[in-house]
């Protein structure tokens, strides 16, 4: 089993900045490429970004890239999700999630294919 906590949600305002952050423990957390995703009132949830398990890949939702940037401590089994320029429509509740796999991200991961998840936490963005 892997257990991921989520913190660093709260309220900020349009152009702010927030930084998530996911706590990882149980399984060998460099042998999982990690994600965030996020969910919207009344909407499904989507895909945010994804860091392969060495941090060498990367990946964005178009919606998110040049704002929001994914990193990872292996050592200290932490994902971390840095969020600039906000909008009014990154509101949602933010989860983060882990796929063991040593593959390369080259492109979005579907939920589906994510073994565990956190709980999340709320962004609300004021406009």
């Amino acid at each position: 089993q892997m257990q991921l906590v989520e913190s660093g949600g709260g309220l900020a305002q349009a152009g702010g900045s927030l930084r998530l952050s996911c706590a990882a423990s149980g399984r060998t957390f460099s042998n999982y490429a990690m994600g965030w995703f996020r969910q919207a009132l009344g909407k499904e949830r989507e895909f945010v970004a994804a860091i392969s398990w060495s941090g060498g890949s990367s990946y964005y939702a178009a919606s998110v890239k040049g704002r929001f940037t994914i990193s990872r401590d292996n050592v200290k089994k932490m994902v971390y999700l840095q969020m600039n320029s906000l909008k009014y429509e990154d509101t949602a509740v933010y989860f983060c999630a882990g796929k063991r796999t040593i593959a390369t991200i080259a492109a979005a991961i579907p939920s589906y294919e994510f073994n565990y998840w956190g709980q999340g936490t709320q962004v609300t963005v004021s406009s």
